[in-house]
């Protein structure tokens, strides 16, 4: 009885460094896959922009449900925006608990109460009860 020669398929290596079979896919490959690149339109320069497989994978690794509404270039702008920009803009309240004023860097409502720093710090705490304004 003669031996039988075992025909192996030869490992190639991927650009990156790793190494894997041929005609076999990674997970991240098997998960790009599922996506195919989309066309959107850039909600701030009306330009059009490609949203890649990798990008919706990778937006669906984060939980991230909705599509990207800005183009690379006007999404860095934003950001810039967002952590450069001028100072936050405050808008005075009265505060739910005290009934002094507050300055809060959001427009307060009349559905929910606003309090002063001291009072949010109280009513975090569980000191005081927060007051529920209708």
């Amino acid at each position: 009885m003669q031996p039988v020669a075992l025909h192996r398929q030869p490992i190639h290596a991927k650009p990156g460094g790793t190494r894997r079979h041929p005609g076999r896919t990674t997970p991240q490959e098997d998960r790009e896959s599922v996506y195919q690149d989309r066309t959107l339109t850039c909600r701030d320069c009306s330009e059009e922009f490609t949203f890649s497989s990798g990008e919706q994978a990778f937006f669906a690794s984060k939980g991230l449900l909705n599509d990207p509404q800005r183009c690379p270039s006007c999404r860095a702008v934003a950001k810039r925006a967002r952590t450069n920009g001028g100072p936050r803009e405050f808008h005075a309240a009265i505060c739910g608990s005290c009934g002094g004023q507050a300055m809060v860097p959001f427009a307060p409502r009349n559905d929910r109460p606003v309090y002063c720093s001291s009072c949010f710090d109280k009513v975090r705490a569980g000191t005081i009860t927060a007051h529920a304004t209708v």
